[in-house]
C-alpha cells in the first residue's frame, strides 16, 4: 500500500467575495501540474457561496457533475427543464441530497443560492466519464443521516446499486459520519484507487489522521480501515487505476 496525504492548506483557494472556493486539484485559475486529478476524479471544490449570489447559467459537456450541500440550499436549473416550474424535478438541493448531472453532448445550468442570510456550503465534484457523448441526464437522491451514520453509505455507482444515483464512470462513491467509538472498513481490489476527502471534523484512515479538507491517495490497498472520528463526515471514493 502507497498512500500520499494532501492537507487542507496544500489546496488551491479562490476568494471572489460572493464565493469562496477551496480546489483539491487544478481548476480555473489554480493550477499544479502535479494535480490534476486522481484515476478519473478531476475536481473536488469546496465552495461556500453567499446569500443572494450564485453561479449564473453556464455550459457543460461529457463529464459527472456531483454535488453535496452541507449546509444552506442550492437551486439548481438546467435546460433539461429540472427547476422549471412544473419539472420534473424541483432542483433545490439540501444537506443531505445527492444530485448527479451527466452532462454528456451538453448541458446549460445555473446554481443559486436564494437564501437572504445564509451561506450555502457544499462540494462539487466532477468524475471523468467513461465514455463520450451520451444524452444529458440528471438525478437527485436524498440519504439520511442514520444510513451513513457509523458506515460507509453507497451514495454514487456505475451500476446504481443499493439506491445509489447511477454515474457513467467506473467509480463508486461512498458518504459517512463518524464520532466517538464509531469505526467501519472498506475492502478494497488491490488494482484500484481509493481517494478519501474528509469533508468536517477529523478521523483516523489506516492509520493516519486527517482533519477537515485533508484528503488521502491510497493505491494497492486492500482495506480501508475508519476509526476515531470526531464529529467527522467523509467521502471515500473507489476508482479505476
Amino acid at each position: 500500500m502507497t498512500t500520499q496525504l494532501i492537507k487542507s492548506s496544500d489546496r488551491g483557494y479562490a476568494d471572489h467575495g460572493w464565493l469562496k472556493s477551496f480546489h483539491s486539484f487544478s481548476f480555473a485559475d489554480y493550477y499544479d501540474p502535479a494535480r490534476m486529478g486522481f484515476g478519473a476524479l478531476r475536481v473536488i471544490n469546496e465552495d461556500k457561496v453567499a446569500p443572494g449570489r450564485g453561479f449564473g447559467t453556464h455550459g457543460h459537456r461529457d463529464m459527472e457533475i456531483i454535488s453535496y450541500v452541507l449546509s444552506g440550499e442550492l437551486a439548481h436549473k438546467d435546460s433539461m427543464g429540472n427547476g422549471e416550474v412544473g419539472g420534473a424535478n424541483a432542483g433545490v438541493i439540501r444537506p443531505g441530497d445527492v444530485q448527479r448531472m451527466s452532462a454528456g453532448t451538453g448541458v446549460m445550468h445555473s446554481e443559486f443560492n436564494h437564501a437572504k442570510d445564509e451561506t450555502t456550503h457544499f462540494l462539487q465534484i466532477w468524475i471523468m466519464p467513461d465514455q463520450r457523448g451520451i444524452a444529458p441526464s440528471y438525478e437527485q437522491k436524498h440519504f439520511d443521516p442514520a444510513s451513513k451514520r457509523g458506515k460507509l453509505r453507497l451514495v454514487a455507482a456505475n451500476d446504481g446499486a443499493d439506491g445509489a444515483v447511477t454515474i457513467h464512470a467506473d467509480a463508486k462513491l461512498y458518504a459517512g459520519l463518524f464520532d466517538g467509538a464509531e469505526s467501519a472498513e472498506l475492502a478494497l481490489d488491490l488494482t484500484r484507487l481509493a481517494y478519501i476527502h474528509v469533508v468536517r471534523g477529523s478521523l483516523n484512515v489506516n492509520g493516519q489522521d486527517l482533519t477537515a479538507g485533508d484528503a488521502l491517495q491510497v493505491r494497492e490497498a486492500s482495506r480501508l480501515s475508519l476509526s476515531a472520528g470526531k464529529d467527522a463526515e467523509v467521502l471515500v471514493f473507489d476508482l479505476a487505476a
